[in-house]
């Protein structure tokens, strides 16, 4: 267990140098890029609700695929974390409202009448960062576990982001990969 905690920090840390490598301009670039194969995917296209993070640093931007989920009338909710491995997922229909949380986040205020609960049976999609991601869909995340629980709830599809310097053949060969860590549907890189 120890060794492969050793072994998702140092891979995080290439990840954080990798990402901080990709000029500016370039990353916009590639984002809108992902953001266009997001939005085209079946997964987003069939989904009423869009469970998406809201990009900071140099994450791979989600402004895009939030505002064009809006135009295609769907909802969006952002999570909250509210304890250790713990989101609560709340729709938005503005980004002017969000607080910022201990980590810096900006997350939606709770609000239990725009609570996005995953049993309602409406379809849904789900964004989900990561620091490096690999043609299985398994990720490296930040080391929270937030999105390895929520996965394992999760009842419909999963979209993965990253650009292309990010992804790895196998993190498993990489020995970052834990029993509790569970792959994504699908992973869209440029």
């Amino acid at each position: 267990m120890e060794d492969i905690a050793m072994a998702k920090d140092a891979l995080r840390a290439r990840m954080r140098g990798v990402r901080k490598g990709i000029p500016a301009e370039e990353r916009a670039d590639i984002d809108a890029r992902i953001a266009t194969r997001v939005c085209e995917s079946t997964a987003f296209q069939s989904a009423d609700v869009v469970l998406t993070y809201l990009s900071m640093g140099t994450e791979v931007e989600t402004r895009g695929i939030i505002e064009r989920a809006w135009e295609a009338g769907k909802a969006v909710a952002l999570p909250r974390c509210t304890g250790p491995r713990q989101m609560r997922w709340f729709k938005v229909t503005s980004l002017d409202s969000l607080e910022p949380s201990s980590f810096g986040v900006e997350e939606p205020r709770i609000d239990d009448a725009a609570e996005q609960l995953l049993t309602t049976g409406e379809r849904m999609v789900a964004i989900v960062p990561g620091m490096a991601f690999d043609d299985e869909g398994y990720r490296l995340g930040y080391g929270g576990g937030f999105y390895d629980t929520f996965l394992a709830d999760f009842p419909g599809p999963s979209i993965g982001l990253c650009r292309s310097a990010q992804r790895v053949p196998s993190l498993k060969a990489e020995g970052v990969i834990g029993e509790y860590d569970l792959p994504v549907g699908l992973v869209i890189s440029e």
